[in-house]
């Protein structure tokens, strides 16, 4: 089964490798461009508000096409996107090569999570879901930090070629491996939005969108919130990433154990709570390497940590809209990484790049208060269920 998976894993390693890999050449991009590194983060949230606002529509729209038709597509216009953005000229025209970029990944990474679930047996669809998703692991912790360590030496737009090479390579593997994948049954706009009407799924979503806003306002500015540790250096900054991406690998493979274990609540409440602290304490653990290497290795493992139980409390609540509300995760992470650049943009302004991780904690540290809401509404909804299902019981008796 993992065979048949990997074109589809290394396509979500693609995507993923140009999600996060913009954060490390901010700066230079900055200086290419002629704009402040707080307008230069709009990056981030062009790409990321074109891929959750697309991602449903694109859904609707090609509903009719095979997944495969869908994932060459969507890399087609990815690896063009990059491939134009490593060619313009200007900051304007590099926004909307970003906007191009993030409606083809749209299109890719909820057609790979798809496709992996069709070519598994139910017993095993979690596993296949897992093989998939771990793409974006090790874009985490491979693909951003040399993305990164090739524009500090080569040039931000090297990068872009270098995503634009890793997309290509995906949608060869796909053209070539991957087995023909009908279309799933279409699912109407009023189908899909229903989960936003169940008030403990709408909670868990909000959730979702103030963790990953708090998470990605310091990896979209990482580089000035630890500049005093990097001195400016991009391969010190590559190496910081890499820590994080590894950290954040370990967290996301090992939160699932630990969810089925201990049960979703325990493990949101601990990673957002070692997260929050650990985002307010970068003013101080930011001056040093040695603590910076700390900081974001607990910032891996607490941030990415947070996916799979969040994940697992949605199919949880409502496990016939599973396939709909995770898709809506999926878009509120995006969401939460576009708000993100214009927070961390505005931060930058307000109080500067070395203070951006006590908005981070703000952000999870009320995450963390909706979360808490949300279970309360679990357990009555819980309690109201088993008393509706004790007094036909206490009747017949």
């Amino acid at each position: 089964m993992i065979r048949r998976l990997l074109p589809l894993t290394f396509a979500v390693f693609a995507i993923g490798t140009d999600s996060f890999v913009v954060a490390g050449v901010l700066p230079d991009v900055a200086h290419t461009l002629q704009v402040s590194v707080g307008s230069a983060g709009q990056l981030v949230t062009a790409y990321s508000l074109a891929y959750a606002v697309c991602s449903p529509l694109i859904a609707v729209l090609a509903a009719n096409w095979s997944r495969n038709r869908v994932l060459l597509t969507g890399l087609a216009v990815f690896v063009v996107a990059n491939v134009c953005t490593a060619l313009v000229p200007n900051f304007t025209l590099v926004i909307l090569c970003r906007i191009l970029a993030g409606i083809g990944a749209a299109a890719v990474t909820p057609g790979a999570t798809v496709a992996g679930a069709s070519l598994a047996p139910p017993e095993k669809r979690a596993a296949a879901l897992s093989i998939v998703t771990a793409g974006l692991s090790v874009a985490t912790a491979l693909g951003a930090p040399l993305g990164t360590a090739i524009g500090s030496n080569y040039g931000w737009r090297s990068t872009m070629w270098f995503v634009a090479a890793v997309g290509a390579v995906a949608g060869i593997g796909i053209a070539l491996f991957l087995q023909k994948i009908p279309a799933p049954p279409a699912v109407p706009w009023t189908r899909r939005l229903a989960p936003l009407g169940n008030p403990r799924l709408a909670l868990t979503l909000g959730s979702t969108l103030l963790f990953f806003t708090g998470n990605y306002v310091l990896n979209t500015y990482i580089s000035q919130t630890f500049d005093r540790a990097t001195g400016g250096a991009g391969s010190t900054l590559a190496v910081l990433l890499l820590v994080s991406g590894i950290a954040g690998a370990i967290g996301s493979f090992g939160s699932g154990p630990l969810t089925d274990r201990y049960g979703n609540r325990r493990i949101i409440v601990i990673a957002a709570t070692v997260a929050a602290i650990d985002f307010a304490v970068t003013p101080w653990s930011g001056a040093l390497l040695s603590t910076a290497f700390a900081a974001v290795a607990v910032w891996g493992l607490s941030g990415f940590s947070l996916v799979v139980p969040l994940q697992h409390r949605l199919i949880s609540i409502s496990p016939q809209d599973a396939q709909l509300s995770i898709s809506l995760n999926s878009s509120m992470i995006f969401i939460g990484a576009s708000l993100a650049g214009v927070v961390g943009a505005a931060g930058l302004d307000l109080i500067g790049g070395r203070y951006l991780g006590i908005i981070g904690g703000a952000f999870f540290a009320v995450g963390l208060i909706v979360a808490e809401l949300t279970q309360r509404l679990i357990r009555r909804q819980a309690a109201a269920q088993q008393e509706a299902v004790s007094e036909p019981q206490a009747a017949r008796t």
